[in-house]
């Protein structure tokens, strides 16, 4: 269901199509795209005991998980992010005391062993930064203390503070990766251009290219554009702050 624009929580999203400040092309195959309006979500969920009504469940050309439009009971309204299962009308509710239903939202330590959950904060206050794309979920496993285990999408096992809040249930649109794109007139409408494969460049371009008539990638190994290793070469720096609430590492 599509509402009218509310201003207070819609800014036109800036385009650099994938610009730097020098205008030279830092990130290819971006540009043209469809004028967008940037949804304001709210990832704090800090209203505690106030209940909201789901006023509507809406598109969002920015991410890709639908969003919901909630009706706080003091007329604020803000939009988050839409599990599955909730429908227009419904009440939802964040803090200590909410019922371990979708779309609530509560710190990780009130929530029971086995709770499915998205929007996860890394610190607390500090808002959702993990689980936040469409058919996304985490699981909490275990308490010991003042910490919670939770087994992320990937695999991995990681510790999180018990204050640090999330979002029951599992993001919504999960089909969303079977979508056809149908035209390549759609790409464009996203702000993607058209990719030329490394093959089919001359050598001056990209290491994959040149040689008579059709010729592979080569040896050793296939390289990015500027002769940078891309298949099995490990790329993740290590994070001192981070590494040391992994649990188990992803499989």
């Amino acid at each position: 269901m599509q509402t009218q624009r509310i201003k207070s929580l819609t800014s036109i999203l800036p385009k650099n199509s994938g610009r730097d400040a020098y205008g030279h092309v830092a990130v290819r195959h971006q540009g043209g795209r469809h004028k967008r309006f940037y949804r304001a979500i709210d990832w704090k969920r800090d209203k505690d005991a106030i209940s909201a009504r789901v006023l509507s469940i809406e598109y969002d050309p920015n991410r890709s998980a639908d969003i919901a439009l909630l009706g706080y009971a003091d007329g604020e309204k803000r939009f988050i992010i839409a599990p599955v299962g909730l429908v227009i009308g419904q009440t939802v509710q964040s803090g200590q005391k909410a019922d371990v239903n979708a779309g609530n939202s509560m710190p990780l330590g009130f929530l029971p062993v086995g709770t499915i959950v998205h929007n996860l904060e890394i610190k607390p206050g500090h808002g959702a930064q993990m689980i936040r794309s469409a058919g996304s979920s985490a699981m909490v496993l275990a308490k010991e203390g003042a910490t919670v285990q939770v087994k992320l999408p990937s695999g991995e096992i990681r510790l999180f503070d018990e204050k640090c809040r999330a979002t029951v249930g599992q993001i919504g649109n999960v089909e969303w990766r079977n979508r056809v794109i149908g035209k390549a007139g759609r790409s464009r409408h996203m702000g993607i251009r058209p990719t030329v494969r490394g093959v089919a460049q001359n050598p001056r371009s990209h290491p994959h290219g040149g040689g008579e008539g059709r010729s592979g990638i080569g040896l050793p190994s296939p390289k990015s554009p500027w002769g940078k290793k891309t298949l099995g070469k490990r790329t993740r720096k290590r994070k001192k702050y981070s590494d040391r609430y992994i649990v188990q590492r992803r499989k």
